[in-house]
């Protein structure tokens, strides 16, 4: 069975039937109910690529996990924001293809694989040493929304959390307690990272105080292991911060735990201030105060945005969001305080 069968069957043109299958409105009503009819009764379903070939569109989205250390499904925050996306991208037709790039230095790059597949669109996770594929791909003529990652093709748009803004929150946050000695600790690789440190080091200056370098150390990565060993060589060293922003819960985590094993108490020897806000800050201990990123909206919002550049509904632009200081014991209380009205749903556009 198959769509030439079909249209002798029904009596009508196979471009008929191909025009009813794909929804075109100059076919009549009798005409679609009488090819519709005969396609129940035989059970004969077209085939995705056939409908792909007439539509030119084959309504999959690539996910692509950029970078040699890519956090794939391993990093709680990425993995909400995800969901949020592959909820939203169903609720609008689409369906997911995840693309490995464990061989993405060999031959083949990320624009032939999406031509191969007939994607209609990319979501691009940043990732740590992003390969010169994916920029390749940003200046291709695919759709592209990278999540805390800078793509700016004419046929891209990117979508994070305003990192200089959340950076300035925690140094102000800091202040207000009291702390005028302030670490971090980081990741070298990764420009989000780099961005939360130099934010954290511009409203350091801002409020006059001291910035010393042995009070800033970047890790391999975001994870716990990372946290654990640049909190380790910071005690190490005999000078000790009397506060430290964390560029990632797990970082937080990480220091935590070294400063535990240390003999030191949080916050009454050491705060420290995550980012994320991923489910487990609430059951640590201590509680972890962080700068929450509105994930769920995160990912809507990035659907919504390569739905738009896929269909042409928008020109391709990137936003802001604006996050949110969520105060628990790693770093004091001040529910007073007119910091914690940042409004999480804020969006800035910048292009």
């Amino acid at each position: 069975m198959n769509i030439k069968t079909i249209a002798e069957m029904a009596g009508v043109s196979i471009s008929t039937v191909s025009k009813i299958i794909n929804n075109y409105d100059d076919v009549s009503q009798k005409t679609k109910e009488k090819v519709l009819e005969i396609m129940k009764q035989t059970g004969y379903a077209p085939s995705n690529s056939a409908k792909t070939l007439a539509t030119k569109k084959s309504n999959l989205i690539g996910v692509i996990f950029a970078g040699e250390l890519n956090i794939d499904f391993t990093h709680p925050f990425f993995v909400e924001v995800l969901n949020s996306f592959k909820k939203q991208m169903g609720l609008l037709g689409y369906d997911l293809l995840f693309f490995s790039n464990v061989k993405f230095h060999a031959e083949g790059d990320y624009v032939a694989r999406c031509k191969h597949f007939q994607v209609d669109g990319c979501i691009v996770i940043a990732g740590q040493e992003v390969e010169a594929a994916i920029y390749e791909l940003d200046q291709s003529n695919i759709p592209c929304i990278g999540v805390d990652l800078v793509l700016e093709g004419q046929h891209s748009g990117y979508i994070m959390s305003d990192n200089y803004k959340a950076s300035s929150k925690v140094v102000e946050h800091f202040y207000l307690m009291g702390y005028r000695e302030l670490g971090f600790i980081g990741s070298d690789f990764s420009e989000i990272s780099n961005s939360r440190k130099m934010g954290y080091i511009g409203a350091i200056k801002d409020f006059g105080l001291p910035l010393k370098e042995e009070w800033f150390d970047n890790g391999d990565d975001f994870f716990e292991e990372s946290g654990f060993h640049a909190m380790e060589a910071m005690i190490q060293s005999g000078s000790l911060p009397r506060a430290i922003f964390a560029a990632s819960d797990l970082l937080a985590i990480g220091a935590i735990r070294a400063l535990q094993m240390n003999g030191l108490r949080i916050p009454e020897d050491v705060a420290i201030v995550g980012c994320d806000d991923i489910s487990v800050c609430q059951y640590t201990t201590p509680t972890i105060t962080t700068v929450r990123q509105n994930k769920e909206r995160l990912g809507k919002l990035a659907a919504h945005m390569l739905f738009d550049i896929i269909n042409k509904q928008a020109m391709a632009s990137s936003v802001l969001l604006e996050s949110e200081l969520i105060v628990r014991e790693s770093c004091g209380s001040l529910p007073e305080s007119p910091l914690l009205e940042t409004g999480t749903h804020r969006v800035r556009r910048i292009r």
